[in-house]
Formats: C-alpha cells, sequence, structure tokens
C-alpha cells in the first residue's frame, strides 16, 4: 500500500523522506543551488535592470506554490510558478528562487521542512525549470507563436514538477508487490484529477504575464536573450493594434 501524502504532492513534509534519500535530493540539489546563485550575482552585478522582473519571478512562484487546492484524496494541490523564471533566467537562477520561497514556506506556513528541502527543491526548482527552459526554446526554434510557446513551458514545468516528485515517493516507499513502478504510478495519479487543469491555468495565466512584461519590460527580455528584437516589435505591434 502507498503511504498517505502528508500535506500535497509538491510540498513532501517535514520527516517524510527516510534515510538515504533525503540525503540524496540534497547531494543532487546542491551543486545546482551555489551555481544558480553564481548566475544570480552575475546578473545582478551586470544588468541591474533585471531586478524588478527578478523579483517578479520570485514572488510569482512564492504566490502560486502557496495556493493550496482541496484534491480528491482529501489533500491538496496546486501550481508550481516555476516557468516564468526558467523561461527569463534559466534552471539554475530559478533553483535559487524556488529554494528562497521553499525555506519561507517551510519555516512561516508549514509547506514542506527543512530534512525535504533538498527533495523538493529538486522536483519543484530544478526538474520543472529544466522542463520548461527546454521546452521554450524548442519551441522558439520552431517558430512557434510565442505565447503558446509560454504556455507550453509553463503547463509542462508544472507536470515535470509532480512526475518527479511522484518518483522521489516510489523511490523511497515502493511498493510491497509492484515496487518502485507500481508506487510511482500510484503517487502520480493521486493527483493527476487536479493538477492536469492546474497545469493549464498556470500556462494561461504565464502567458498573460509575458504579454504585460512586453508592454512594459520588453527591451530587458531582449538582452535576457529570451526574445530577439525583431520578435519583439511584432509582438508588440500586435498588443497595440
Amino acid at each position: 500500500m502507498t503511504p498517505r501524502i502528508g500535506s500535497d504532492l509538491l510540498h513532501i513534509m517535514e520527516g517524510f523522506l527516510p534515510h538515504p534519500w533525503w540525503e540524496v535530493w540534497y547531494a543532487l540539489s546542491l551543486p545546482v543551488v551555489v551555481y544558480g546563485m553564481y548566475k544570480m550575482n552575475q546578473l545582478v552585478k551586470e544588468r541591474r535592470e533585471t531586478l524588478p522582473l527578478l523579483a517578479l519571478a520570485g514572488a510569482f512562484i512564492f504566490v502560486l506554490s502557496s495556493l493550496k487546492l482541496p484534491s480528491v484524496t482529501g489533500s491538496s494541490s496546486h501550481p508550481t510558478g516555476t516557468g516564468m523564471g526558467a523561461i527569463l533566467f534559466g534552471p539554475a537562477i530559478t533553483a535559487v528562487l524556488s529554494l528562497i520561497v521553499l525555506v519561507y514556506q517551510a519555516l512561516f506556513l508549514a509547506h514542506g521542512g527543512i530534512t525535504t528541502l533538498g527533495a523538493n527543491v529538486f522536483s519543484m526548482g530544478i526538474a520543472g525549470p529544466a522542463v520548461a527552459y527546454l521546452v521554450y526554446k524548442g519551441c522558439a526554434r520552431s517558430n512557434l507563436n510565442f505565447y503558446v510557446s509560454i504556455f507550453l513551458a509553463a503547463s509542462l514545468a508544472d507536470w515535470a514538477t509532480y512526475l518527479v516528485t511522484s518518483l522521489q515517493l516510489a523511490l523511497a516507499f515502493p511498493s510491497a508487490t509492484g515496487g518502485v513502478v507500481q508506487s510511482f504510478y500510484a503517487f502520480g495519479t493521486v493527483f493527476a484529477v487536479t493538477q492536469i487543469p492546474l497545469a493549464i491555468v498556470e500556462g494561461v495565466i504565464t502567458a498573460l504575464i509575458f504579454k504585460y512584461i512586453i508592454q512594459v519590460k520588453g527591451e530587458v527580455m531582449v538582452r535576457l536573450k529570451v526574445i530577439d528584437e525583431k520578435k519583439l516589435g511584432k509582438l508588440k505591434e500586435m498588443i497595440s493594434a
């Protein structure tokens, strides 16, 4: 039987992961976070104009990942908000933003925990953003519509986070009959009913926010190499039309 999830699938609660799994996820997350801190420091020094977008991305992660919506299991589910940061700044810096959010939530909101921080950072702050970044870059190379690209990147980042969390729990608590695979299936389907529509809504909201960013901070996005000047011009023309 699969063990009951303590609070929600994204925030694995304090003490829930046994030895050695919580240490393993700390070890995997730490190098990415350290590199992200280096990249963030470098970004702030070289491009001070990006600070408002950096703050917006962090606030977006905090607000969306703090929303706890009832799940069909009696637990809860919520969006992640990491797609925006990954598209603007890349996965490493988004990992740092996620770490800050998760520490605050663990200490003051009772979401997640300190021993499980490594696992939560890996799923929400590393795996999800990595998928968002790769999806957006792939869509950009394919000349897919900008807002569709944003939608896909944000939605798939959310789903990737939950799949990785399901894997983390399955590795720690393999089923007595079907092992890790059966446990992964059980954890993965627990929140599917609520998480699929939530991810879609998150994708729509993220795309709308990028529409606003295009209007007020479009030039900064060019400097960050999110889009080029030609595409920025076309997007602004579409908005003003």
